[in-house]
Formats: structure tokens, sequence, C-alpha cells
């Protein structure tokens, strides 16, 4: 299966014919087991070595084998706009998500300097108020889309409000990150309406922050866009191509990924009424109820990994330039590290020791955003607790958007009730 021969429009898909293996391959990149890849996932994980995958590529599924991929920094991510995007025709700004050292490590020093943990926890009590009044308006509303009420306003705003970005302009940014979510997937595998979505949303990304880069320049204030406008060590600072491309994965991985985080989150406590139960009981363990649901179900699934020098995986020698598709959410769910790991635990974390899940990547491009991810989780949870809300699914199978690498839904119908334990 070699999706680089496919027409835009592609979407992997077995003949009964093929090998389990090669099946299972196709199942987790299919849009229509978006819902549930998690059968193909185990399939990929008892299979032996690595699968071949698409795009030339071979499927790493397992933890242990993930881990010492990303652990180890002559596999390289820097091609991954290469791989997955080949031909395009818009030219996604440069940022140390993409890059390897030393240019990553540069550029990762200066962003940690308007990146901090003073600044990320000081937007909890705008966190808690938010989250309150959004539960507020979901209660009184019924059967509303979780999604909608609550799971992208509170990521979104939160990111806005953290850069600077005026709040009139909170829409625009939604439209113009959910373009360049989508477009993180293969190019194959992209509509040409997408693509063209794709091209416009960097382009008027481009232009909005790059203008109010330039205006804080002149009229400095306590956000992030000014943190890292002025961000300096020993004379450097970032270009403004480096600044664009750092705001843009910033923003995409600061709202798009959390907003697949909570959403996935309250579906996966609405089906485990215990686990929810627990939190209630004990709720000093919401910190790390958050690692489990991260665990249970990431909000992104996918990443890639070129080989730089000759490196073996799993027995198979890789040549340089060779590249492996890392399936992080198959490897949150590895049996052999996290026992049963199927079902959501939230004590799972809680105890020392307990084996790191992949959710927020490792090594080199640990996710520099987890920290807010993290809050915003978080005071959900508790708001939840503390308000006795509970969550009942309106639908069994809720609709997901197509995206592959940022995987989320598209619509959470349900019902927010108070008094759940009464």
């Amino acid at each position: 299966m070699d999706l680089t021969s496919a027409p835009p429009r592609a979407t992997p898909t077995a003949s009964p014919d093929e090998h389990p293996v090669a099946q299972a391959v196709a199942a987790a990149l299919d849009v229509d087991h978006r819902h549930d890849p998690y059968p193909a996932y185990a399939v990929l994980r008892a299979a032996p070595g690595l699968p071949p995958g698409p795009l030339g590529t071979h499927v790493v599924a397992r933890h242990g084998d993930c881990e010492q991929v990303l652990q180890e920094p002559a596999w390289s991510h820097a091609e991954e706009a290469r791989l997955l995007h080949p031909d395009s025709d818009v030219h996604l700004p440069g940022s140390f998500l993409w890059m390897d050292p030393p240019d990553h490590t540069r550029l990762c020093r200066l962003v940690a300097q308007g990146f901090t943990p003073r600044r990320i926890d000081g937007l909890r009590p705008q966190a808690e108020e938010l989250t309150a009044r959004l539960l507020d308006t979901a209660v009184e509303a019924g059967p509303v889309d979780l999604v909608e009420a609550l799971a992208y306003p509170l990521p979104l705003r939160m990111i806005c409000r953290l850069m600077g970005v005026p709040a009139e302009a909170e829409d625009d940014v939604r439209r113009m990150s959910a373009g360049i979510a989508r477009g993180l997937d293969p190019d194959v595998l992209l509509t040409a309406e997408e693509l063209a979505a794709r091209t416009a949303a960097v382009g008027e990304f481009t232009d909005f922050f790059g203008d109010l880069a330039a205006r804080r320049r002149t009229d400095p204030r306590d956000d992030l866009v000014t943190a890292l406008v002025l961000a300096e060590q020993e004379g450097d600072r970032l270009s403004p191509v480096e600044l664009l491309g750092t705001l843009l994965i910033l923003v995409v991985a600061g709202h798009e990924t959390t907003v697949n985080l909570i959403a996935n989150g309250l579906r996966a406590l609405a089906l485990h009424p215990d686990q929810l139960a627990v939190l209630r009981e004990r709720p000093e363990l919401v910190t790390s109820a958050v690692d489990e649901i991260l665990r249970f179900d990431a909000p992104v699934h996918l990443t890639t990994r070129t080989a730089r020098t000759t490196l073996t995986v799993s027995g198979r020698t890789f040549a340089p330039g060779e590249s492996l598709l890392l399936l992080l959410g198959s490897a949150n769910r590895d049996a052999a590290v996290f026992p049963d790991g199927d079902r959501l635990d939230v004590t799972r974390f809680a105890t020392r020791g307990a084996a790191r899940h992949l959710a927020f990547g490792l090594g080199l491009h640990h996710c520099i955003g987890a920290a807010l991810a993290r809050l915003e989780m978080e005071t959900v949870l508790r708001a939840l607790i503390a308000r006795d809300i509970g969550v009942e699914l309106q639908t069994d199978r809720p609709r997901y958007r197509p995206n592959l690498v940022v995987r989320g839904m598209a619509e959470l119908p349900a019902r927010l009730t108070v008094g759940a334990t009464r």
C-alpha cells in the first residue's frame, strides 16, 4: 500500500484478500475507522517486526519501539513536511517542531522565555471562571454538543488570551487553525477543497499574526506574542519566519489538540461512570486522571521520524533517509506496558514508577504546550466534581473529524446533569 501514487482524496482501504496485517495498517489510517482504530492497533502490536506502511514508511505500533525512536535524536522530525506534503503549493512557516539540533535547541530556548510555568499558571483563574460559565450554560441548555459547548471554546479562548489575540478575532483564529490542522494530514488524503483551505489558512495566519507581532514590537503587552517578539539570548532572536512558525504550531497545538483531549475525556468518563465516581471520592487523583485520559484516547495519534544515520529498531536496520510512522495512540494501549490497556483507570498514574504515556511525545519534541493542556483538562475535571455534574451521552457513536494526525470528534451530543451522585 503506497500512498505516494494515490490520487488526492485517497483513503487507505484493504481488500478482503489482503494479509491481516496489511488490513490492519489500512484500517488504522482509514477514515471509516477514525471512531475506533484500537482493534487495528492491537493487530499491529502483535505483528512481528515493523509492518510496511504508506509513503514508503514502516509502522511502529508498540510502546517500547516508539519510546526508543522518540528518545533517539538521530531519528529526525525535520523531514515530516517533505514526507507528508511533498507536492504542497504552500509553505508552512518554519517551526522548531520540524527542526533538529542545533536550530531546534536554539529556538526552544528562545520560546521557553515566553512559555514559562509562571505565565501558564497565571491563567488558572481565567480557566476556572470560563469553565464555570460554559458549564452553567451547557447544563441549562439540556442536550448539547459538548465539542461546541465546552471542548472548543475553552482552549480556543485560553490560547487567544495567552497570545494576546483580541476577543473579536477568536472566530478567525479558529477558522485558520481548523484549516491548518486538517492540512497536517498527508496531502494524498486531502481533497482539493481541503488543500485550498490550507493554503488560504496559512496565508491568513501569516498576515494576521505578522501584523499582531509588528504591533507588539511598538506597543508591547503582557502576552505571549510580545514575549516571543522580545525574546533574546546572547544577541539571538527569532527571525520573522521562525516567529510565525512558532506561533502557528503553538496556536494549532495549543487548542486543536486540547479540544480533542477535553472531548475525549468527557466521553471516556461518560462510558466509565465508575471512574468518575472514583474521582468524586478521591479528588486528589485529578492530576493522574489527566494522564490516564491522555493515554486512553490520545488527541494526537501519529507522528513520523526519518533516519539521519544507520539505525536499528525491532531487529530491522534502517538506512539514512528511511522513515517510520509512529502510532502513538497504539503505543499508549500496549498491554506489555499498561496492563488492561483498553480499560480507563484513573488510579493508573497515581502509582510511583508508572510507565510514561506518549501522548505529549518524548525527548527533543516533547510538547511545549503540555502544561496548558493539563491545566485546562484538570480545570474541567475539578469543575465536574465540585458541581456534581454527570455526563449522559446521546449517541453511542459520535461523528469524528476526518483528521488523521490530530484525531478527534466533530461533535459529542450529550446532556450534563447536576446532582449526579444524588
